[in-house]
């Protein structure tokens, strides 16, 4: 009976981690990252496209599309609300418009537009609404953003793809906007898989998350990431 509720213990506890849960308000960026040795590069980002998704917390985005050939960099950031100069608090809290998002950097010669929407729509559920696994909230929700008319008819050519196809069970409810204005994260949260691997959160949702869509898109990824 003991191992029983010891078990159920660990299960409960397991699916109560979430991206928010894993900081707390009172924690500073030292506090927060893991003793690791790794460190961001500098670099010069004026000649590569951009492109911006929100599908959960921005940590487990962020190390999807940075293990995808001909993708420079992803930042982690706030977009598709209307609040100015949003904080990690104020956005996983609930209390703003916006959901976490990330900035993409990438080479078109490398990788299209469509393909990083393919890779948007294949590492997330789009069917789960203001939620994604463990984070419930619209801060959590599925956006799909464009900056002009093409990539709207990329998007949504590509989601009428996929409902033909029945490739989900339940519709789709990925919102498809335009996009108006992004806000990156706090430095801490920039690569912060990569800085805090032991992370209960990391370990038990964003890797797991990131290592599913490689395997199911080995063809994308970039060497170091196979």
């Amino acid at each position: 009976m003991k191992f029983i509720q010891l078990n159920a213990l660990l299960l409960l506890s397991f699916f109560t981690v979430s991206c928010q849960s894993s900081t707390k308000k009172e924690e500073k960026p030292a506090q927060v990252t893991a003793k690791t040795t790794f460190e961001k590069p500098q670099q010069d980002l004026s000649k590569y496209e951009t492109a911006y998704f929100a599908s959960g917390c921005f940590w487990c985005v962020e190390a999807v599309f940075e293990s995808v050939k001909g993708v420079k960099e992803a930042e982690s950031g706030y977009a598709g609300g209307s609040e100015k100069n949003p904080t990690y608090q104020e956005v996983g809290g609930g209390k703003t418009s916006h959901a976490e998002s990330v900035k993409v950097y990438y080479d078109p010669k490398e990788v299209s537009f469509e393909t990083l929407v393919r890779v948007f729509f294949g590492s997330h559920d789009p069917t789960q609404y203001n939620r994604q696994g463990p984070d419930v909230g619209p801060q959590y929700r599925s956006i799909a953003f464009y900056k002009n008319n093409k990539e709207k008819e990329i998007i949504e050519r590509y989601i009428k793809q996929l409902e033909k196809k029945e490739i989900f069970t339940k519709p789709i409810v990925t919102q498809v906007e335009p996009f108006e204005k992004f806000w990156i994260a706090e430095e801490y949260h920039q690569d912060y898989e990569k800085r805090n691997p032991n992370n209960p959160y990391v370990r038990n949702v964003s890797i797991p998350r990131l290592r599913k869509f490689q395997k199911k898109y080995p063809e994308l990824l970039k060497e170091e990431a196979h």
